[in-house]
């Protein structure tokens, strides 16, 4: 791979140094500090736009699904829906994080070219292989006790989580070179084309939850058609005209350091990937395990209340709000991946502070809002088919400030993985979900008094778990990821 951004290349008067690589000055006086942080916050602006603008279209997508599908049939949908994005999460996610953060901490080092992806490779067709292995010999137990009968929504569920595995890489790859624009891009497609079957079924040009879920399947291979710009873009980079950087790169003290760094063996590869299997896995629950308990305990999905799919509406408030600072969350893993490589503290640690405060802001605002109009809000989008079932004032603001304490927990948990904390990081997630999921399974099982076990469980439980990872955070101040340790030592 050919050097690329000018701020990231190496001063040749550190060419003798293993221990530096700080990048040369762009003649604009600024320190790397100012330049980085600026990268950050266009970074996370750009991926804002595409971000919110997916966002919008998956709630689109949700909420045409449950105006024109029965309840017994949005609930099957829905719980298609959980089930894939869960185990999307759980196997592919990781590797997204692993790719994002090798990439950009070797690029701050200097090292901008020959990636290591042959460790992030095999785990994702690893990850993949199992849930192929997994899905056909319980093929009979999913598509019977999950989809009630229903082949369509089996094939649908197994063909879109192997297609999501191009799609997971890709991303990845897309973070750590910090290509914004084509990450929010990629999901900005994804989203859109998984809408439109949901409106062709609104436009009465087909019918039945299989058609709806059909966008399920279909988005991953659609969103893959941004890479050609990402290829072109890199073939456009040639080293010519990058002679200072090449002869930083250049000698012996500069062999030592490609060895130390692109040594991302298997072995470290696969510890950083579980640990985030667990970071994942329990968010994951805390987002979906109201939805699957809730099914488990009734029978069933097949319901003639629609139970299910009022679970997963309310926790829709969730859902929309994360994959919109999933933004801000994709561009601050490289960003402090690249100031730990270079023990930048003090911008770490600002960089935390600001995207916690606006954070926080943003959750308070939502609580509020949904205290004041959040029942009639949600009739009006999402429908009222049950009278049996409401949305409560205070429950849906008890959401609404969990949603808020779950943005900050994953800025924390991106500043343990950007420091080597990984595996800190899963033991409080996983804690946290399994309080969570021993609080909702002993509650009630149906109506109302279920609904508002859901709502109170995950508000308390985000609560004990930015609590947690806010004490990891604070002990890892000083501290540098394991990696940048033997690097710069």
């Amino acid at each position: 791979m050919s050097l690329t951004d000018r701020r990231d290349r190496e001063d040749p008067r550190d060419a003798g140094r293993p221990g530096r690589s700080a990048p040369a000055g762009d003649g604009s006086g600024r320190s790397d500090g100012t330049r980085t942080a600026e990268s950050f916050g266009s970074g996370a602006r750009i991926l804002s736009i595409g971000i919110a603008s997916t966002g919008l279209f998956t709630f689109a997508y949700l909420a045409t699904s449950s105006h024109v599908l029965s309840p017994a049939a949005y609930s099957r949908i829905s719980l298609c829906w959980a089930i894939m994005f869960v185990i999307l999460s759980v196997i592919y996610r990781p590797i997204e994080q692993l790719l994002s953060r090798t990439i950009a901490g070797r690029r701050a080092r200097g090292l901008l070219h020959s990636h290591p992806l042959r460790v992030p490779a095999t785990l994702q067709i690893g990850f993949a292989a199992a849930f192929l292995a997994i899905s056909l010999a319980l093929r009979h137990q999913i598509q019977q006790g999950m989809f009630d009968g229903s082949q369509t929504l089996y094939l649908i569920l197994v063909v879109g989580v192997l297609a999501y595995a191009g799609s997971y890489f890709a991303r990845g790859w897309l973070a750590g070179h910090k290509r914004f624009e084509l990450y929010g891009g990629l999901v900005f497609v994804e989203a859109t084309s998984r809408f439109i079957p949901a409106l062709v079924v609104a436009f009465g040009l087909a019918s039945g939850q299989g058609a709806v879920g059909l966008g399920m399947a279909v988005a991953p291979f659609v969103s893959l058609s941004v890479l050609p710009f990402a290829f072109s873009r890199l073939r456009g980079r040639g080293p010519a005209g990058t002679p200072a950087a090449d002869a930083a790169l250049e000698g012996p003290a500069n062999a030592a350091l490609e060895e130390a760094s692109a040594d991302l063996s298997l072995a470290r590869g696969a510890d950083f990937a579980i640990s985030v299997v667990g970071v994942m896995l329990a968010e994951q629950t805390l987002m979906n395990a109201g939805v699957l308990i809730v099914a488990a305990r009734t029978g069933g999905v097949n319901l003639t209340t629609g139970l299910v799919g009022f679970v997963f509406n309310v926790m829709l408030i969730v859902r929309a709000p994360l994959q919109l600072f999933q933004a801000i969350q994709t561009s601050i893993l490289p960003h402090l991946t690249s100031l730990d490589a270079r023990a930048n503290a003090g911008e770490f640690a600002r960089a935390v502070r600001i995207t916690v405060l606006a954070i926080a802001a943003f959750g308070l605002m939502v609580a509020l809002g949904l205290l004041l109009v959040g029942p009639p809000v949600m009739r009006v989008v999402l429908g009222d088919r049950d009278p049996a079932l409401s949305y409560g004032r205070l429950g849906l603001a008890a959401v609404g400030l969990g949603m808020g304490l779950h943005l900050v927990s994953g800025t924390l948990n991106q500043a343990a993985l950007a420091r080597g904390q990984a595996r800190w990081a899963a033991s409080a997630w996983l804690l946290s979900a399994a309080l969570f999921v021993a609080f909702v399974a002993s509650g009630p099982s149906g109506g109302d008094p279920a609904i508002t076990r859901v709502e109170l469980g995950y508000c308390g439980t985000t609560a004990v778990l930015c609590a947690l990872l806010w004490l990891i955070y604070r002990r890892g101040r000083g501290q540098a990821a394991p990696e940048a340790a033997t690097i710069r030592a």
